[in-house]
């Protein structure tokens, strides 16, 4: 069984932010893949079939910066080890449109990935790095991750959670080395 688990803030003011693109991206996928979700405190989850994989999708109802103990509390209770959690979140490094499957690692200087290490206490776990870009001289980082993609780029943002999704079936599928060959490629959003 593996546990794919989308990083992003709660409430609706954060909905379509920068930041909440591994959330939306769960959401994707469970809309795909006919996952339904369930509320339970702390996360919503769902949990399906994708190929011959067992899944469980969720995504914190936790601050970004807080989501490492609710994500310990869903292994803990659905039985499943680091080893087998898949996490997707944004990363400022990356392009818009990129995206970069690692094995395991350090912060990158994400938070939110910075409270998973300190909960789980390992590296030991796949994440899918989705790049929104940085933000311009001067433009505030944090500023940056918390507000909505502009309107123009939304198509490519569709396009964008589409593959998103795409990688993690891969992954699921094919294992991790297959998805890091296929969509690590360095690709254009144009």
């Amino acid at each position: 069984m593996r546990l794919v688990v989308g990083l992003g803030n709660p409430g609706a003011r954060y909905m379509l932010t920068r930041h909440n693109i591994g959330a939306l991206a769960l959401a994707r996928a469970a809309e795909q893949w006919a996952i339904p979700w369930n509320q339970v405190v702390g996360a919503r989850w769902g949990r399906g079939c994708r190929g011959s994989a067992e899944v469980i999708l969720a995504t914190p109802v936790a601050w970004m910066n807080e989501s490492g103990s609710v994500v310990a509390a869903l292994l803990d209770s659905h039985g499943v080890s680091p080893q087998d959690l898949v996490e997707v979140h944004d990363d400022l490094a990356l392009d818009l449109g990129r995206l970069r499957l690692k094995r395991q690692g350090g912060t990158g200087g994400h938070k939110g990935v910075l409270s998973l290490l300190t909960a789980l206490g390992t590296d030991q776990f796949c994440r899918l790095k989705i790049g929104i870009g940085s933000p311009g001289p001067g433009e505030d980082p944090t500023e940056y991750v918390l507000s909505p993609f502009p309107q123009d780029v939304l198509p490519r943002i569709d396009v964008l959670l589409e593959r998103a999704v795409s990688a993690l079936d891969c992954l699921l599928g094919e294992g991790v080395e297959a998805a890091m060959n296929r969509f690590n490629a360095r690709t254009t959003m144009e």
